[in-house]
């Protein structure tokens, strides 16, 4: 049995390559648990059981966590995406139906807001639509 086990290990470590997406990546170590295994226990479906179950309790406990980990590599080079949830300052008071002003970066953008919003409060941008910054006040 430690051969199919070698053959699981590299294919699905070969399908894990190919797709880059996490898909197989726990499966592959909990086969690699059941290789181990199978030097110590001749029954093939307690190989099989452990490998299943193992690979679910993987799957369950650590894809939250390394999905989050490897997203946070990830840079924004699109100069939109790295001004969200930034905060800058109102130049031009924002009413309710009248766009304002907002200096964020160095850049003065039309902004909107739900809210009346005072000339020189901090806001933080939460959309962007068109040309226009949706924002809102800092507390």
């Amino acid at each position: 049995m430690e051969i199919f086990w070698l053959i699981m290990i590299i294919f699905l470590g070969f399908i894990e390559l190919i797709t880059i997406n996490l898909v197989t990546v726990w499966f592959v170590a909990s086969a690699v648990v059941s290789f181990i295994i199978s030097f110590f226990v001749e029954s093939f479906y307690i190989q099989f059981a452990v490998f299943v179950v193992l690979g679910i309790i993987f799957l369950v406990t650590t894809r939250k966590k390394l999905t989050s980990w490897l997203d946070k590599s990830k840079q924004k080079t699109n100069y939109l995406d790295r001004i969200m949830d930034m905060e800058g300052v109102v130049t031009k008071e924002i009413s309710k139906n009248k766009a304002g002003q907002v200096k964020i970066d160095g850049k003065l953008w039309t902004a909107v807001s739900n809210k009346k919003i005072e000339v020189g409060k901090e806001i933080t941008i939460k959309k962007i639509d068109g040309v226009r910054l949706v924002v809102e006040e800092v507390e």
